[in-house]
């Protein structure tokens, strides 16, 4: 059954992970401003503590824990950086953590899980298997599921994004969002939209298993196999059951843009080469849609919202090779 959320439980969330979240930086990008002919703005959600805006969701979710289910622990399944934030979460707050991963999350990202203390179990070649076995483990154990996106909770934790967003860029026209589950998109609109309805909302993702979009199309959750691509934590279903996210997405979202690899690609290694900045792929699907001008309002300020930069440094140094041998 689909559920409404209050944009005062997005101010609650606020207040309740600010001794663990800090507010992120927004910065001008002259080159893309430039590129653009109207004011670009990024906003760095890559220099939390995990390196992405997940860990918003995960401590709103897992503060909002009472004492015996943090007793118990949590687990959690995902593409990587949800259960990043899930993992460094309950290593602070002294919650035991098991996180359930495919096998199509990076290297990097499992290094990193193990890293911060969660139990990791690799389980097939999708999020939905993985969740699948995240349910055991809760059924096994009576441990809670810290769900990636459609909770309530996590949402409220990402829509703090907009609240920053509005306090730092007021006159803000557009706002470009990474969509995969859509707890992301869902947050910041009802963050954006319950103060200024006329900011325009465009979800941005890769061009093959992009499951909301496909979902959004068909009017009602499907599922997908899953492809290789360089924006893999932009990777996973909806849930056939769908209580927040795919209403809330529908609502919100005024446009969608589907980035062919090649172009995830260039803007990957064209913010390395420019900004000096490391992004991952889902980040860089924001950026292409500047790049290739695609956001077709003809003045105003325009916010990229820079959603992680967990990326195997091998990959980003063959994206160089390959964009410096194409410049040449």
């Amino acid at each position: 059954m689909v559920q409404k959320m209050r944009v005062q439980e997005i101010w609650e969330a606020r207040k309740r992970i600010a001794p663990l979240v800090h507010k992120t930086p927004l910065i001008r990008s002259p080159l893309l401003t430039e590129q653009a002919g109207r004011p670009i703005y990024l906003k760095l959600e890559n220099v939390h503590d995990i390196g992405a805006f997940k860990v918003r969701g995960a401590a709103n979710k897992m503060l909002s824990l009472n004492d015996e289910e943090r007793k118990r622990g949590v687990t959690t399944y995902s593409t990587g950086n949800h259960g990043m934030a899930v993992a460094f979460i309950a290593k602070k707050l002294g919650i035991e953590a098991r996180v359930c991963i495919s096998n199509r999350v990076p290297k990097a990202k499992v290094d990193l899980l193990k890293a911060m203390g969660a139990h990791v179990e690799i389980v097939g070649e999708s999020q939905d298997a993985a969740g699948i076995r995240c349910y055991e483990l809760q059924r096994e154990y009576g441990i809670t599921v810290i769900e990636p996106f459609d909770d309530r909770h996590v949402i409220a934790g990402q829509g703090t994004i907009g609240l920053e967003l509005l306090e730092d860029l007021p006159d803000l026209i557009d706002v470009i969002v990474p969509l995969s589950g859509g707890g992301l998109l869902s947050g910041v609109g009802l963050a954006l939209k319950s103060n200024s309805p006329e900011i325009r909302i465009t979800g941005v993702s890769m061009e093959q298993s992009a499951v909301m979009v496909e979902s959004l199309k068909a009017g009602k959750p499907l599922e997908m196999e899953e492809s290789e691509t360089l924006a893999d934590s932009l990777l996973g279903g909806i849930g056939l059951d769908n209580k927040y996210t795919f209403s809330m997405v529908e609502k919100y979202m005024d446009d969608v843009l589907l980035i062919p690899e090649s172009r995830i690609a260039h803007s990957l290694a064209y913010m390395v080469d420019k900004h000096r900045l490391i992004m991952e792929g889902a980040a860089a699907t924001g950026i292409a849609a500047v790049l290739d001008n695609k956001i077709h309002h003809q003045e105003g300020p325009i916010a990229i919202i820079i959603s992680g930069q967990n990326i195997d440094i091998s990959m980003v140094l063959d994206l160089m090779q390959k964009y410096t041998a194409e410049k040449e």
